[in-house]
């Protein structure tokens, strides 16, 4: 799989160290969040992937999300929700305000690198339009 740019937002340590192995083949910058994430979206377009947790403080994943999607220069960047409460309404929730993935916490290294790998194809195909 190619090696990719991924911004991982978050206010675990925890799962930044979790992401940080897991994801040892890519390369990720972390965000504490929202506000942060919003900063360095800003200041570096190169990111291929978000990975965006929900409940996060100043600033939610869904209102990060959502701006993400509102901005011209972000609108397509692929954004794949993440969150410990896993309900059906939080899914829908997050997929109608433009996200392109959902995955539970805790999560699996299988299920991360398969998500990667769908969006992957997704990018290899706007890429060549």
């Amino acid at each position: 799989m190619k090696r990719r740019k991924i911004l991982v937002v978050d206010d675990s340590a925890l799962l930044h160290r979790m992401y940080d192995f897991m994801l040892s083949g890519h390369e990720l910058v972390h965000a504490v969040d929202g506000v942060d994430a919003l900063e360095k979206l800003a200041a570096d377009p190169t990111f291929e992937i978000v990975f965006l947790d929900i409940n996060m403080p100043r600033l939610d994943g869904l209102e990060v999300l959502r701006q993400i999607k509102a901005d011209p220069a972000t609108r397509s960047l692929p954004v794949i929700m993440v969150s410990t409460h896993g309900e059906e309404r939080d899914t829908q929730r997050a997929m109608a305000a433009g996200a392109d993935g959902y995955v539970k916490k805790p999560f699996r290294q299988d299920a991360i690198a398969q998500l990667i790998g769908t969006l992957s194809v997704g990018l290899a195909t706007r890429a060549a339009e």
